[in-house]
């Protein structure tokens, strides 16, 4: 039983904690929503009244925030986490960030002898809720060792990567999501190509995995309503990856292709196509929602 610090506990965190709890850990707890505290603590989380105080003896601790500026505050502010921990603690931030301010993060940390490492996921929610999530790492050698069980009682033990140091796993996140989001458009625009022809959105679904255009989309996320049981297209495109995360993600992408030195246009059409979308008043819904844009096009 390890000793964690669980410090964000939305939709993603929120299940990622209580599968650690299932994994006989022991979770101390904060966020600023009630309810989301509420949730993981009857689950068997302890409240603490403050981030600091949550991780108060932690040999762990977790964050998952929604930006890289709340990132910064919570480890580097004013009462910031790195001032308060032991330099034994690992610090290991599951947020989608940009990558300069995971590396900023990393170095403070490491200046103080404290390990960190940035670890975003892929999966989305049906994934933190069956703790199937796949993590991209960034820091040492000796922190992803430390950190593999822990991240492995909440995601596949066979999708852990080590990108690189501090910084490298929201590089790999942000190319992941832009390459996410430029499939999931062109399936798109492939089944309401056919299904325009007169094809069935099933079968077509079914000859594209058996050839060359199979992806992930296709797979295990289908976005055609009614194909594919489970999938948010199904479900009135809910819940899922929200839009407004996908135009984040695609908008952090941008940000590491142009420091990069990397000229990417279909990522900037992919972004122009989800805000677009956005824009209409569909951020909330399944990022797969783009579907209705193309067919109503």
């Amino acid at each position: 039983m390890t000793s964690i610090a669980f410090i964000g506990l939305g939709n993603m965190g929120g299940p990622m904690a209580r599968n650690l709890l299932a994994a006989g850990h022991s979770l101390r707890i904060f966020d600023l929503s009630e309810s989301a505290l509420g949730d993981v603590a009857e689950a068997g989380g302890q409240i603490a009244a403050s981030a600091p105080a949550a991780c108060e003896g932690a040999e762990v601790v977790i964050t998952m925030l929604p930006a890289g500026k709340h990132v910064r505050q919570v480890y580097t502010g004013d009462d910031g986490l790195l001032a308060a921990l032991s330099p034994d603690t690992l610090c290991l931030d599951a947020s989608t960030i940009d990558s300069e301010t995971a590396r900023e993060v990393g170095l403070a940390a490491a200046e103080m002898g404290i390990p960190f490492m940035d670890t975003p996921v892929s999966g989305g929610v049906a994934a933190a809720q069956a703790g199937t999530l796949a993590f991209m790492c960034g820091g040492t050698e000796e922190a992803f060792r430390r950190a593999q069980p822990v991240l492995a009682d909440m995601g596949n033990p066979e999708k852990i990567f080590h990108a690189g140091p501090a910084g490298a796993g929201q590089v790999a996140k942000a190319a992941n999501n832009m390459v996410l989001a430029i499939h999931m458009i062109g399936t798109c625009e492939a089944l309401a190509m056919g299904a325009n022809a007169g094809l069935d959105p099933g079968v077509l679904s079914e000859i594209m995995k058996a050839s060359s255009g199979n992806n992930w989309s296709l797979q295990v996320y289908n976005p055609w309503p009614d194909v594919m049981e489970g999938s948010p297209a199904s479900n009135d495109y809910q819940p899922g990856f929200m839009v407004d995360l996908m135009v984040k993600d695609l908008g952090l992408a941008m940000a590491v292709a142009k420091s990069s030195g990397i000229d990417n246009p279909l990522g900037r059409l992919a972004l122009a196509q989800y805000e677009a979308h956005q824009a209409d008043g569909h951020g909330t819904t399944d990022f797969s929602s783009i579907l209705n844009r193309i067919r109503s096009s």
